[in-house]
């Protein structure tokens, strides 16, 4: 076992790590899909002036694309079909870009682009850019070297580099290369400080990749799945950050229904958690997640954390809010 972690140790050895539980502060309004896998992925947009008018855009995969408040009701919805995960960037004065992940053709895989309002909570389409051969399943952006860069991941396994230009009514799009995982995968992440991207290949774990256009396209798998720490299918991930380089890299360990937790920029097992059952319940099958720092007003002071619910019966999916401060009050690596 020599240089294995302790939590793959452990549960080698037939001891399961510690898995905290913390619940939920907070829940969105249920995805307009009953009775149908609806809701899948969230992204956090944080508002610095006025926290507790932050924002959650969030996926319905059958139908389209959410905006909620922090109280969880629905701002704004755009019926744009068949989006599965999304996510967001600051690109300063006031402009932020989301896109999602267009998989209404399963043979060639779109980026659909918008623009989000954060005065109104609304947001405007832009179009959409190419996004390769192939299913469309993961998304998320990054700044490299000052350029706005798509990841798509599609549900083969390979992930396409995207470099975006985004106007006030249009959006260009330039594939610049392309990496590819034996198996399928979803969820992604960059680490903007690193220029590192994290994906997910379900049955298997977590890659790092060069971020970069001119990086290797070469991945090293730096979190296994091995039943303890980490147990398939791995789903979203997210980042948390910390100073120059720390803070957490986030999982969803979704065949047990927890949420494992790495260090940055190591990526060492540092705990997990649970959300568990409460005044708005307990989230089980979980696909995306989200995280951002600072604080988003009382309830969530030290930093928001948002997770796809699968099971939100008797109503349909949706997502629950929890404060990272709970979180780390429950984990200390």
């Amino acid at each position: 076992m020599l240089g294995m972690g302790i939590w793959a140790a452990l549960a080698l050895a037939g001891a399961a790590p510690h898995t905290a539980e913390v619940k939920a502060r907070g829940e969105t309004v249920p995805v307009g899909t009953a009775a149908k896998d609806a809701a899948d992925d969230p992204a956090i947009w944080r508002n610095a002036a006025h926290p507790r008018r932050s924002l959650i855009v969030a996926t319905d995969k059958q139908a389209g694309l959410y905006v909620y408040g922090l109280d969880g009701r629905v701002r704004d919805f755009s019926r744009d079909g068949r989006l599965n995960n999304v996510d967001l960037i600051e690109l300063g004065r006031g402009r932020v870009l989301v896109a999602a992940s267009d998989r209404n053709d399963k043979a060639h895989a779109q980026i659909r682009l918008y623009w989000l309002d954060t005065q109104r909570a609304k947001l405007r389409p832009i179009g959409t850019v190419d996004g390769g051969a192939g299913e469309a399943y993961g998304i998320c952006l990054g700044r490299v070297g000052g350029l706005v860069q798509a990841y798509s991941v599609l549900k083969d396994g390979t992930v396409v580099q995207v470099g975006v230009t985004a106007r006030r009514h249009a959006a260009q799009g330039t594939i610049l290369r392309q990496m590819k995982l034996e198996t399928q995968s979803e969820g992604c992440v960059v680490d903007h400080r690193t220029q590192t991207l994290f994906v997910g290949e379900e049955d298997r774990g977590i890659w790092a990749f060069d971020a970069r256009p001119n990086g290797a396209t070469q991945g090293k798998l730096v979190a296994a799945v091995d039943g303890g720490q980490l147990v398939a299918d791995v789903e979203g991930l997210a980042i948390l950050p910390k100073g120059k380089k720390g803070g957490w890299l986030i999982a969803s360990s979704q065949g047990d229904n927890a949420y494992a937790l790495y260090t940055l920029p190591d990526v060492k097992p540092a705990g997990r958690f649970r959300i568990a059952a409460g005044r708005f319940g307990a989230t089980s099958d979980t696909d995306g997640i989200a995280a951002a720092r600072g604080s988003f007003g009382r309830r969530y002071k030290g930093g928001l954390f948002v997770a796809q619910d699968g099971n939100n019966a008797p109503h349909a999916q949706n997502f629950k809010l929890v404060s990272w401060r709970d979180i780390r009050r429950q984990i200390r690596p």
